[in-house]
């Protein structure tokens, strides 16, 4: 019986190569454009986090005496009675810088006047002024300003500030609350600065650190007016310190998570949560003008923070804050039931 054959395909090699030749060639600018994007990604990512290091742990920061330290020049702190304030004050005045402590207690700011005299000493001068941000007016400035018109400002230091007293949906917050946290956080900073700022340019020099908080770096639920007024205070740094740098003078928003302190609530130390002291020093040894994190641990979380989706921190930061809410309600009742 005959066998039938049947032929093979004819298989055009050289045509082939040509089709992925032409595909090659039609998908190679969207390759190379993608490849490019990656690049760059990763590139910048690389640099940005090496950044981080060198700021956080290598690079010095500018020196004190370029502000005046040990030659007479004053150190302004506000808020000075407790916590940061308290140690801005006597970390400056070992510095070589005279203080003047400005908050609402005399008894505290007369406590950390005398402290800065038994541990400093010397030729260094301190002077207090008592006044309430809160409530502050026009006249209460004037006065400042008058205090501090023959007086050679080399750092202002605002600290000053408020928070919620637990984090709390802002339907429900307390009218005065809103209002003492803007008072604080935003019209005295911009008050005070107001007052200090030319005396700086005509002597063309001078450091102000802004206070920060992570509050601020990201919408802050429950905690709503805080998380603004602290967004207001590293827009507000960042533009200033762009205008004042011609005229030789230093701006830096210090964007800080919890420290140990009566504002925080935070009575024990850890990797994330400094001492006051431990805090002021690595503030004071780092200064550079911007938006920076000083301390190493909140740089480093500062960095996760700008890593990943806004949605993803925010979620975060409102569950945190309702577990809070939950902790304190239940303190408070405690409390009443042994009141």
């Amino acid at each position: 019986m005959a066998s039938t054959m049947i032929p093979a395909p004819h298989l055009d090699v050289r045509g082939v190569l040509q089709s992925v030749r032409n595909e090659a060639n039609t998908r190679s600018p969207l390759f190379l454009a993608l490849f490019t994007l990656g690049a760059f990604t990763a590139a910048s990512a690389l640099w940005s986090f090496s950044r981080l290091l060198l700021r956080a742990f290598i690079l010095p920061g500018v020196n004190l005496r370029k502000f005046g330290a040990k030659k007479g020049s004053w150190a302004v702190v506000t808020g000075a009675s407790d916590g940061i304030g308290r140690e801005f004050a006597v970390q400056l005045a070992k510095a070589g810088f005279n203080i003047l402590l400005a908050a609402r207690n005399p008894e505290k700011l007369s406590s950390v006047a005398l402290e800065i005299q038994e541990k400093v000493g010397g030729d260094i001068q301190t002077d207090t002024f008592i006044i309430d941000f809160a409530h502050a007016d026009n006249s209460a400035y004037e006065s400042l300003a008058s205090k501090l018109q023959n007086i050679d400002v080399g750092v202002l230091v605002n600290n000053v500030g408020k928070s919620h007293d637990m984090p709390t949906d802002f339907v429900d917050t307390p009218a005065d609350e809103i209002h003492d946290i803007l008072a604080i956080n935003v019209n005295a900073t911009v008050r005070v600065t107001e007052i200090i700022v030319p005396g700086m340019v005509s002597r063309r020099r001078g450091l102000i650190l802004n206070m920060g908080s992570f509050a601020g770096a990201a919408p802050s639920p429950m905690l709503a007016t805080y998380s603004a007024s602290k967004a207001f205070l590293a827009t507000f740094s960042a533009a200033l310190a762009t205008e004042l740098k011609p005229k030789g003078i230093t701006v830096e928003h210090a964007n800080t998570y919890f420290v140990v302190s009566a504002m925080s609530k935070i009575r024990r130390p850890s990797a994330l949560i400094p001492l006051p002291r431990t805090y002021v020093r690595t503030v004071l040894s780092t200064i550079r003008p911007g938006n920076f994190a000083p301390y190493w641990s909140h740089s480093l979380l500062d960095y996760v923070m700008h890593s990943v989706p806004e949605s993803l921190v925010v979620a975060y930061e409102h569950m945190l804050h309702k577990d809070i809410r939950k902790r304190a309600l239940r303190k408070r009742e405690r409390q009443a039931k042994k009141a």
